[in-house]
């Protein structure tokens, strides 16, 4: 691994059409994956925490087809893909360790098109909050005083395919509620059980029971 960096919120960490010859571990903060149509527009696909490695896929993607960008100050540090190739080719069981990263990753992907497609915004508010606090709380980073979410409305927007005055009403209706408490970027939730049902979500996707691999 390289040296740790630190990068600033707004840095952009790949952008589309890149061609990666190293894949990022993020240590700390929080990053997005988007994709941009040709008027600007962005729609985030994903949000990535503490441990994820963030573009370990661009060690088989010749270009990238898709931008990642940190949304708060973030550490990380680069691996090369001819180390990867290497300490993969020598130890099996950590190859199939980062495969499973890789699905992993790719069900978060489809739990966000699912709710896309299916949810109405509180919902789908909801289940963002419900699986950011279930991945940060795996690398001690959630707990009952809650945890870190210093996104914007615009980002929130971006993840949920919604109008910033949507997010914003959304919002209002969770706290009205009291179901979460949203203050200064920081997410505590007042009624675990109670936005886990609004939210349907099962955490089951994420993978988070220990078993052989």
């Amino acid at each position: 691994m390289e040296p740790v960096q630190i990068v600033p919120a707004g840095h952009p960490l790949v952008c589309p059409g890149d061609r990666p010859t190293s894949s990022t571990l993020l240590i700390r903060g929080l990053c997005a994956r988007f994709n941009l149509l040709h008027d600007g527009s962005r729609s985030v696909t994903q949000i990535s925490v503490a441990g994820d490695f963030i573009d370990l896929h661009s060690l088989l993607m010749t270009q990238m087809d898709h931008g990642i960008v940190a949304v708060s100050e973030c550490a990380i540090s680069k691996v090369p893909h001819d180390r990867i190739i290497a300490v993969t080719t020598r130890h099996p069981h950590l190859a199939r360790l980062l495969w499973l990263d890789t699905t992993i990753d790719a069900a978060i992907h489809r739990q966000w098109l699912h709710r896309m497609g299916t949810q109405d915004a509180v919902g789908r508010l909801a289940h963002l909050i419900c699986e950011i606090e279930t991945r940060l709380e795996v690398v001690d980073e959630a707990g009952p005083d809650g945890f870190e979410f210093p996104l914007t409305q615009i980002d929130l927007a971006d993840c949920l395919g919604l109008s910033a005055v949507h997010v914003n009403r959304t919002l209002m209706t969770l706290r009205r509620r009291e179901l979460v408490e949203w203050r200064g970027g920081r997410v505590r939730i007042l009624d675990r059980a109670r936005l886990w049902a609004l939210a349907e979500f099962d955490p089951v996707y994420l993978r988070l029971e220990a078993g052989p691999v």
